[in-house]
C-alpha cells in the first residue's frame, strides 16, 4: 500500500466487511505514516479488501468452527493447522514490525504465529463482548485494543493490557459523520437495512409494518431498503400496493451518505454498524442477530440503547405491529429522534484510526514518521 517505512505491519481480518473495514481504516493510518501494511485474511476478502494493493494481500487457509461434534472440530483443527504453517512462513519472509489481529478465525493462524516468533503482537476488539477467536488470543498478544471501555472489565490479566481506541471506520464515514442530522421531517427518511445475515428478516417485517401505519404518517415516509435478490421483487411489490416512496436495492455503495442523509435507522447491530452510526451521528432501531453464540450484537446494541441513542429489539418483539407503533412515536417526537441523535453521537470515536495506529506503532516500539 506504501513505500516500506521501515518494517511493515501485518494485518489480519476475516473476510468479512465488519473485520476488513476497520482493518483498512488503520492500514490507512498507518500508510500516512509511512509504513507498509500488508493483510493476512481467507478467501472470502475479494469482496471488501479493495484498499490493500494485491501484492498485500495474503490468503492464509482457516476454518470456522460451526459445531462441536468430532468432525468438525477435526476439520477445523487441521485447516487452522495449515493457517498456522503458512502464516508462520509469511511472517518470516515479511518480518513484519507487528500484527495485529481484527476478529474471526482466520486470524488466529496470524496472531498466534507472530507470539510465537516473538514479534509484536495485538489484537482489536470491535464488539462489546469478546469474540471466540480474541478471547483465544487474549492471552497471548502484548496489547488489546477495544471499542467498548468494559470489554475487557473482570479479568485482570486482560484488563492491564487492554486500551480503549474504539472501532476504527471508514473515510467516508468519516466524511458523513460532518453532516448535521437533518431538522426538517417531511418526509420523514427511513433507512433499512440487515447485512448478509439479516436482510431477510427486515423483507418480512418492515413493508408489512409500513402497511400498519395510518396513511397520513405513511405519506410523509421515504424508504430507503436493502433487500436479498430472492427477496427484491415481493420488497417492491409490497411498497408498490401500499404506494409508497421506496429505493430497494441489494446494495449501496454509498451506504454511508444515506446514513448521514436519514432521520430513522432499523438494522442489525453488528460492531461495524454501531460505530458508524455513532460516529454520524443517527437513531436507531436495532434487532441483534439472535444465534450468535457470543450475543455480540446484542451486547452492541445494548451499549447503543443505553446511551439513549437507539432502541434494542429482541427479534422476537420485532413484529410488524411492533415496529409500526415505534416508528409512528418516533415520527411524533421529531425532538425525540434529534435527541437519540445526538446521544449515538457522543459515543462516535472519529479519531478511532489513528489511536489503533498509535497503540499498534507503540507495541512496535517504533515512532510516528508523521
Amino acid at each position: 500500500m506504501a513505500e516500506p517505512g521501515g518494517a511493515p505491519v501485518l494485518v489480519a481480518a476475516g473476510g468479512t466487511g465488519g473485520h476488513l473495514f476497520p482493518a483498512e481504516a488503520l492500514a490507512a493510518a498507518l500508510v500516512k505514516r509511512g509504513r507498509a501494511v500488508h493483510l493476512a485474511t481467507d478467501r472470502r476478502a475479494a469482496r471488501y479488501g479493495g484498499a490493500f494493493a494485491g501484492d498485500a494481500i495474503h490468503v492464509i487457509a482457516s476454518d470456522t468452527l460451526r459445531a462441536r461434534h468430532p468432525f468438525a472440530l477435526a476439520k477445523t483443527s487441521l485447516w487452522l493447522g495449515v493457517g498456522l504453517f503458512q502464516a508462520w512462513a509469511l511472517i518470516g519472509r515479511l518480518k513484519p514490525a507487528a500484527v495485529i489481529g481484527f476478529g474471526g478465525y482466520p486470524t488466529i493462524p496470524p496472531v498466534l504465529a507472530a507470539a510465537w516468533r516473538g514479534i509484536p503482537s495485538l489484537i482489536h476488539e470491535a464488539n462489546a463482548v469478546f469474540g471466540r477467536a480474541n478471547r483465544l488470543l487474549a492471552p497471548r498478544v502484548d496489547a488489546i485494543a477495544t471499542a467498548f471501555a468494559a470489554v475487557a472489565h473482570g479479568d485482570a490479566g486482560l484488563s492491564a493490557k487492554a486500551t480503549l481506541t474504539g472501532n476504527p471506520v471508514r473515510p467516508a464515514v468519516v466524511a458523513a459523520a460532518a453532516t448535521p442530522y437533518p431538522v426538517a421531517v417531511d418526509p420523514l427518511r427511513l433507512l433499512i437495512f440487515g447485512g448478509s445475515q439479516g436482510a431477510r428478516i427486515m423483507a418480512e417485517i418492515v413493508p408489512a409494518a409500513i402497511a400498519l401505519i395510518e396513511p397520513g404518517l405513511r405519506a410523509r415516509l421515504a424508504i430507503v431498503q436493502q433487500s436479498r435478490e430472492e427477496d427484491m421483487a415481493r420488497v417492491r411489490s409490497a411498497y408498490a400496493g401500499l404506494p409508497i416512496a421506496a429505493e430497494i436495492a441489494p446494495f449501496f455503495p454509498d451506504l454511508p451518505a444515506r446514513m448521514a442523509g436519514s432521520h430513522l435507522i432499523v438494522s442489525r447491530s453488528g460492531a461495524s454498524t454501531i460505530a458508524e452510526l455513532a460516529a454520524i451521528g443517527r437513531p436507531a432501531i436495532l434487532v441483534p442477530l439472535p444465534h450468535a453464540l457470543d450475543q455480540d450484537q446484542f451486547a452492541n446494541a445494548s451499549e447503543l440503547a443505553g446511551a439513549g441513542g437507539a432502541i434494542r429489539l429482541a427479534q422476537t418483539e420485532f413484529t410488524p405491529r411492533r415496529l409500526a407503533a415505534e416508528i409512528a412515536a418516533l415520527a411524533a417526537a421529531p425532538a425525540r429522534l434529534a435527541a437519540m441523535a445526538a446521544a449515538a453521537k457522543l459515543l462516535g470515536r472519529l479519531d478511532a484510526a489513528e489511536r489503533l495506529a498509535d497503540l499498534v506503532l507503540r507495541v512496535a516500539g517504533t515512532h510516528s514518521t508523521q
